[in-house]
């Protein structure tokens, strides 16, 4: 009998579902780096005002950073009932939060109307946005996951992945757009809310499209057979038996993580504040960087489909720490072209890390409880690594007034990542709905040491 997982899915439907997933995401990130962006440029001016431009940002960054505390909670909630009662109902939640967070952004007085009421409504909103960005995430490359078969898994499943830098994409253009055509005191005074306020036409025009699609066949099949049984929370079984694959999305993602704001939040502060040229020349190398980001993000999870997940991310991790230095050696040398190389360059390599980690995930767990193992793997490390980083690399700076301390801090979570997934195990070619696999049900992959990982050969199913 063929199971849901195994029956292949037309090619319309598997592309109208990547469609819907892809345009979604892209705006939830979007409304998310929005934010990140205007952190670096705006907000330290408007809602947070000080003496030290750095210390506003550093300021403006903390709020930043709020937003992902709030990642692992909406993660929680969002992968209960995503687990209960299906990924589609919460993905439609979680786009309207978002845009709903973002759109109320783009009307808040800043500091100089209300004082510090200002602040305390942007921190509220930010709270609202990565409470919904917690919950998206896991529903996203999960509805896409369980409908295709293996055999592709990594290509279709990387393509929400790709939401992530055409939503920075998006949210950069829109910015760089302003800031090109209209004068620093124009944008200061009401420029910067456009982008904010499009989210509300973003929404509409998302929310239409995900409302298209179908349920996941193998959640509603596996929703089928615990009819009249009555499980612990999903969030508790992950904690209970499936601890280890949560610890090994974390750190899957620590070093993919930390190396995405490094090269782009905080780049824009490295570039303004630092070596004191146009905020157009920082956002116009992060532009270039995300278009190529957006378009091989794909092709690095279609290899993963080919050589193994783990092979692919070792790529980007180990590449990663290398690049680490020359990225911040290139970028002083403040030539619009070389920071761009640099910038495309590191993205094409966190492109290796992220690409495949859609599917590694979604491998790790059993459907009953894979919204929530994946959202509580992929949030929790959001916190340790991407909330913190451009706090820690805006600190570093700040004391040191140098970038090889930001160029360790890249090279240790890269590192960090490396050693993960070089002793984790393959999930290539695991069935989504056959029930207790977890990554030793994956197909064969084995754990091995670094030098080994790389050698696809190990790492195909059996």
């Amino acid at each position: 009998m063929t199971s849901p997982e195994t029956a292949p899915p037309t090619a319309g439907s598997i592309k109208r579902i990547v469609a819907a997933s892809l345009i979604g995401t892209t705006i939830e990130w979007y409304d998310f780096f929005l934010y990140g962006t205007a952190a670096a440029l705006v907000f330290n001016k408007l809602f947070f005002p000080t003496g030290d431009p750095l210390t506003g940002t550093l300021i403006a960054f903390i709020t930043y950073a709020i937003g992902f505390l709030a990642r692992p909670l909406g993660g929680v909630v969002f992968g209960h009932f995503g687990d209960k009662v299906g990924r589609k109902k919460l993905l439609v939640l979680s786009l309207l939060m978002m845009g709903g967070a973002t759109f109320a952004m783009g009307l808040l007085p800043t500091y100089a109307g209300i004082g510090v009421g200002a602040p305390v409504l942007l921190t509220v909103l930010r709270l609202v946005q990565g409470f919904a960005l917690g919950g998206e995430w896991g529903g996203a490359v999960l509805i896409v996951s369980e409908h295709g078969g293996a055999e592709n898994r990594g290509f279709w499943a990387s393509w929400p992945q790709s939401g992530a830098p055409g939503g920075n994409l998006l949210a950069t253009g829109v910015l760089a757009l302003l800031a090109g055509v209209q004068s620093d005191a124009a944008f200061l005074a009401w420029g910067w809310r456009v982008p904010f306020l499009l989210s509300g036409v973003l929404v509409i025009v998302g929310l239409w499209i995900r409302l298209s699609v179908s349920e996941s066949p193998v959640f509603l099949a596996a929703q089928a057979a615990r009819q009249g049984r009555k499980d612990e929370a999903p969030v508790v079984q992950v904690f209970r038996r499936g601890w280890r694959q949560v610890l090994t999305a974390i750190g899957t993602r620590f070093g993919e993580n930390i190396s995405y704001y490094v090269l782009t939040s905080f780049l824009l502060v490295y570039v303004t504040a630092h070596l004191g040229l146009a905020k157009s020349t920082a956002l116009n190398a992060v532009l270039i960087g995300s278009a190529v980001h957006f378009v091989t993000i794909p092709a690095w999870g279609a290899l993963s489909d080919r050589i193994g997940r783990r092979p692919v991310t070792l790529i980007g991790s180990a590449g990663m720490a290398l690049w680490a230095f020359a990225f911040f050696a290139l970028v002083d040398s403040k030539s619009f072209a070389v920071i761009t190389v640099a910038v495309t360059a590191g993205l094409l390599l966190h492109g290796a890390m992220y690409g495949p980690q859609a599917a590694f995930i979604s491998e790790m767990f059993d459907t009953d409880v894979r919204y929530s193992g994946a959202s509580m793997g992929s949030q929790l490390a959001s916190i340790v690594a991407g909330a913190l980083a451009p706090l820690i690399a805006v600190e570093l700076l700040k004391d040191y007034g140098s970038s090889t301390p930001v160029s360790l801090y890249l090279c240790a979570a890269a590192v960090v990542t490396t050693l993960t997934v070089a002793f984790a195990r393959e999930t290539r070619g695991r069935d989504l709905a056959e029930a207790g696999g977890g990554p030793a049900a994956a197909g064969g992959g084995r754990a091995v040491p670094l030098p080994a990982a790389l050698d696809p050969a190990l790492d195909r199913p059996a």
